[in-house]
């Protein structure tokens, strides 16, 4: 009979992200996070197997969050316009704790192709079904290059914004969009 699984997974994605968040990607080793927990490397490869799988546990757990804002703000059946504003808001409202674990993920991510290429595919899901071909298609492109650039250059600390800049910037981003109505 199988023991039943003692080990806490969530507190394992919880030290994983601290890791990651405070070291840097290159930090995320079994043993690291083995050591952060004070558990043996054998306890995380039973709760996670490899790195990979943590660094998927880890991205599946920050998209759960992110996805159940996102639908809140974006309805059922959202139009690309309208799916574009929700990731803008839900950017823009977002937490810093989960916010930095997104930007520090996201870092981790660019290491192995595999995780590259989920992140390249969600990025073209964002801007699907934009007319580019339009002045309103290419604003609404140019928002949501914006707001991704902000939140890259605020959470990986390149260019920290107090919350006044943070808003006034998203004002800024939110105006592009108005102005991509048709």
């Amino acid at each position: 009979m199988a023991r039943p699984r003692s080990i806490d997974r969530e507190r394992l994605l919880d030290a994983a992200e601290d890791l990651v968040r405070n070291q840097g990607a290159a930090a995320l080793t079994i043993d690291a996070l083995a050591r952060a927990c004070g558990i043996t490397k054998g306890g995380v490869q039973y709760a996670f197997g490899t790195k990979d799988d943590i660094l998927d546990a880890m991205f599946a757990r920050w998209n759960r969050d992110y996805d159940v804002k996102f639908a809140a703000l974006a309805g059922p059946d959202a139009s690309p316009d309208r799916r574009l504003r929700a990731h803008v808001l839900a950017t823009r409202d977002g937490d810093d704790v989960s916010m930095t674990k997104a930007a520090s993920l996201m870092a981790g991510l660019m290491q192995t192709p595999e995780h590259l290429a989920s992140t390249e595919a969600w990025y073209r899901d964002r801007l699907a079904g934009l007319d580019v071909a339009t002045p309103e298609g290419r604003r609404a492109r140019l928002a949501f290059l914006a707001c991704e650039g902000a939140f890259l250059l605020h959470y990986l600390r390149f260019m920290p914004q107090d919350d006044a800049e943070w808003r006034a910037i998203f004002a800024d981003i939110a105006g592009l969009l108005d102005d991509a109505r048709p």
